[in-house]
């Protein structure tokens, strides 16, 4: 029976690790998600079918946030510069999303393994 506790201790801590790395995993696809809608707001059609950067004349003043410092970047390169970052998050959401998948089938399976264990110790118990 000890053997038994110990096996079900075990599943049950993996279980749990399980759960949190899930957590840490579900938040980073809301922080990725978070960016994109950021990211996206900029291309987004207004007035039919004009973008942020259609708006703007070709020679406007664009700058680019980095740390406390504003640079001046032309709109070609800014319109390559958010086009590269959705690229990047979305292709990151994938690969979250599919950790998120196996993390989700690990736990599934080690639940699973809680419930056998245990109904079978109920049975061996209620059989002795």
């Amino acid at each position: 029976m000890a053997e038994i506790q110990k096996k079900l201790q075990e599943l049950s801590d993996e279980f749990q690790k399980l759960q949190g790395e899930l957590s840490t995993v579900v938040e980073a696809r809301e922080k990725l998600e978070a960016q994109q809608q950021e990211n996206t707001t900029v291309k987004k059609v207004r007035s039919g079918c004009r973008t942020e950067f259609d708006l703007l004349a070709d020679d406007a003043n664009i700058y680019k946030q980095i740390g406390p410092v504003l640079l001046k970047q032309d709109k070609t390169e800014a319109v390559m510069a958010v086009n590269g970052r959705l690229e990047f998050i979305e292709k990151e959401i994938g690969r979250i999303e599919k950790q998120i998948k196996d993390i989700r089938d690990k736990s599934e399976k080690v639940k699973i393994e809680i419930i056998r264990i245990q109904t079978a110790a109920q049975q061996a118990q209620a059989a002795a």
